[in-house]
């Protein structure tokens, strides 16, 4: 069986990534089909921004939000508590094997996780598992192959052909969002509606942030010893990597994008 591993660690920057992600900016395809009073489980929750606002939304319906690092789900926790959200708590688990009895949750949502996982079709049959007849799973993960940016540079293109070296050793695959509709058919579910979304880096604020926050991402979190200790890099070419990022975040024309698969689809 294939070792798994999460590519891009804890790292201060990831985490200030992902806690930038909203309801809004990461399940607007979603968020027509949720009613107030539904049961809904976040797989794969990380920091919780998301599954907050989902619980807003849901209210008085309780939001699940689960994940495997008991640290960010701290962070979780005290998000919840900072917006005085009460129908939402969090627990540790695993996406293979959910801490949930079956046919519990009216909606299951997965967001970037399906990419970082060796048995992305094993995990959607869990989520299965967990949904009542009719409730509805939505998944979305990013593609790498999309990603695009300018002004061009052969460093970034080598971050890019060295981020799917590392994530596919890991386990994973970082172009998860073309797979997506295959991948929930096979778990079983069915009236899949499919859809694509990018996000876009193209003005000084979002190209500086996103530019910056890869530079400490390639060269200080779990992705620059999984490189290194592998053989798939070394110390030196990192810094390059992450010098790359750097300048590219202060060119005044630069412009990153890439798309997300996305996925709705029911329980029969």
């Amino acid at each position: 069986m294939t070792a798994e591993r999460y590519t891009h660690g804890h790292h201060a920057a990831v985490l200030a990534n992902h806690s930038a992600r909203t309801a809004q900016n990461s399940a607007a395809f979603l968020l027509d089909r949720l009613q107030p009073g539904q049961r809904l489980l976040d797989v794969g929750c990380g920091p919780g921004t998301i599954t907050v606002d989902l619980a807003a939304l849901l209210d008085p319906g309780e939001v699940i939000g689960v994940d495997n690092v008991a640290g960010v789900l701290d962070k979780a926790r005290a998000y919840a508590t900072e917006r005085g959200r009460r129908n939402v708590r969090f627990e540790q688990g695993d996406a293979y094997a959910l801490p949930f009895d079956a046919d519990s949750f009216d909606v299951v949502y997965a967001h970037q996780v399906l990419q970082h996982v060796a048995r992305p079709v094993d995990a959607l049959r869990e989520m299965f598992r967990v949904l009542r007849p009719g409730g509805l799973v939505a998944v979305r993960d990013a593609d790498y192959g999309t990603m695009i940016h300018a002004p061009t540079d052969p460093r970034i293109d080598l971050w890019l052909e060295l981020y799917h070296t590392v994530a596919r050793s890991n386990g994973g695959e970082p172009d998860a969002g073309r797979f997506l509709r295959a991948w929930v058919a096979e778990a079983g579910f069915v009236d899949a509606v499919t859809t694509a979304t990018a996000w876009c880096y193209a003005d000084a604020d979002r190209t500086h942030e996103w530019g910056s926050q890869w530079a400490s991402r390639v060269s200080e979190g779990a992705f620059a010893d999984q490189a290194v200790a592998s053989g798939a890099s070394s110390v030196e070419e990192i810094g390059e990597l992450s010098a790359a990022w750097t300048e590219w975040s202060t060119k005044p024309t630069a412009f990153f994008a890439f798309l997300h698969g996305e996925v709705l689809a029911a329980k029969p």
